[in-house]
């Protein structure tokens, strides 16, 4: 390890993970704020949804990277992977909650919009994976699952990827932001594929 990861290590084991969660409430609620103050532009709706769906992938990409960054760093940010993974799936209950009671608002419609428009099917899909790992993602669940609790939380990898292309298929035409954010996600989980010996031995030679 070294100096300067051994130094940040030894920073962050002061600092505790719980703020996380106080500070990821504000900016939903400022979007909100200013949607109602009229600063998000002609369509406030669109603009709060869609930043906030946003920013929930930006978290939940930030928590697939603990992992990558410790192994070629060293810099250990687990203890902060629930806090960041649940606010993460909190933006996305909102992204969901303001594309239910104000965007679409006839709940008859919203069945059919989900069958009918990809980009919303694979968006749900990837919503109902992550709920059973928030709903998990405590020590109680830990203790009580045991080897369960780590298969269920694999489901993390193939939502993050529907959310990549939920946003890809979410834009007009090929765009570069969301290819960047796909290939992003890509890039990270490449790292967690494990080369079998023989394999690893020729890269390294």
């Amino acid at each position: 390890m070294s100096p300067v990861a051994r130094s940040v290590n030894q920073a962050l084991r002061k600092v505790p993970a719980w703020p996380i969660y106080l500070i990821g409430v504000i900016p939903p609620v400022w979007l909100f704020y200013q949607g109602v103050t009229g600063n998000l532009g002609v369509d406030p709706v669109k603009k709060m949804e869609h930043e906030i769906g946003l920013l929930g992938l930006q978290v939940l990409i930030a928590t697939l990277a603990i992992t990558p960054l410790f192994r070629f760093t060293r810099i250990n940010l687990v203890k902060f992977r629930r806090a960041l993974g649940l606010v993460g799936f909190f933006y996305i209950v909102c992204h969901l909650a303001v594309w239910l009671f104000l965007d679409v608002q006839i709940w008859s419609q919203i069945w059919a919009d989900i069958l009918k428009r990809p980009y919303i099917t694979i968006g749900m899909a990837g919503f109902a994976l992550l709920i059973p790992l928030a709903v998990t993602s405590n020590d109680w669940s830990m203790r009580k699952l045991r080897r369960t609790w780590k298969t269920i939380h694999k489901l993390f990898y193939p939502a993050i990827i529907l959310g990549g292309v939920h946003f890809l298929l979410l834009r007009k035409g090929i765009q570069l932001e969301p290819v960047f954010y796909l290939v992003g996600i890509g890039a990270l989980l490449a790292t967690r594929i494990r080369l079998p010996r023989r394999s690893r031995r020729a890269v390294n030679a």
